[in-house]
């Protein structure tokens, strides 16, 4: 299940249909210390339940969501001839961690994904891995990604960009995100070895392509310093954790609109 070029790959004229996750509302206070209005972004009550449409990810397979979220989470299962995945996330979670691929590296990146970012992660997968890691691999990174783009829902107030160097021992990775709805992947690592354990080095950078694929970002990734081939590696899911929960968190400043590009980007699906 070979990815074809980014651009005849990926879709989003399911986008549009995805409904909000959460609704801020701007209001006025009054602070006698500082004797002046300000505005403030008041969250809706997070028990409020919101329609998920169903959606179809950028590999075009179907991607099933959940009926029903609360908050900001994404719920998609993939079932293809090789892989069967489900994927739960909340954007606004705790760190809490859940993973099995039966690929025990990737459990560890996810838990550090959930970790870093402050994600509630959830994955099970099932998959051919008598044969090889790449098919769960890719799957589970496309229902993770079709995850974040519906937990996302309509964007607004949310940073929208991302940017975090992490440091594990000798290595050093950059990685900035834009959560533009264009899918980009420029990737830079020198992974010194062809497995880490068990996991085909290789898979890195099939994972996050997989992943910009459907959740529609823009990814860059750059190693900066390292030797260690594990190091590398974690310090890259760490630093896109950070970045991740950087660009999915609100900025009261915005007052609840929608990044300027990524609204410019929904207006011409409808047409």
């Amino acid at each position: 299940m070979e990815l074809s070029r980014l651009d005849h790959l990926v879709t989003y004229s399911s986008q549009s249909q995805l409904l909000k996750a959460r609704v801020y509302i701007p209001t006025t206070s009054f602070s006698p210390t500082r004797h002046r209005h300000r505005h403030q972004l008041l969250l809706m009550d997070a028990s409020r339940t919101t329609i998920c449409a169903s959606a179809v990810d950028g590999n075009g397979s179907p991607a099933t969501a959940s009926q029903t979220c609360t908050g900001r989470i994404g719920e998609v299962k993939r079932v293809t001839k090789e892989t069967n995945v489900s994927v739960k996330i909340d954007l606004d979670g705790t760190g809490v961690a859940d993973s099995s691929t039966g690929i025990p590296f990737l459990d560890h990146m996810l838990d550090q994904l959930a970790s870093h970012g402050l994600f509630n992660v959830h994955v099970r997968a099932t998959g051919d891995i008598h044969i090889d890691d790449h098919h769960t691999n890719e799957d589970v990174a496309l229902a993770i990604g079709t995850a974040l783009l519906q937990g996302l829902g309509d964007r607004k107030g949310i940073n929208r960009f991302g940017d975090f160097s992490a440091p594990l021992d000798e290595a050093l990775v950059h990685v900035s995100l834009d959560l533009s709805g264009r899918p980009h992947l420029s990737y830079d690592l020198r992974i010194p070895t062809e497995r880490v354990g068990t996991y085909d080095t290789q898979l890195v950078e099939h994972f996050f392509q997989s992943l910009v694929n459907t959740s529609g970002m823009t990814l860059h990734i750059r190693q900066l310093a390292g030797k260690n081939s594990h190091h590398i590696i974690e310090a890259t899911f760490k630093a896109f954790a950070r970045a991740l929960r950087q660009a999915t968190e609100y900025d009261p400043r915005r007052l609840g609109t929608v990044p300027r590009q990524v609204l410019f980007l929904k207006e011409i699906e409808k047409v």
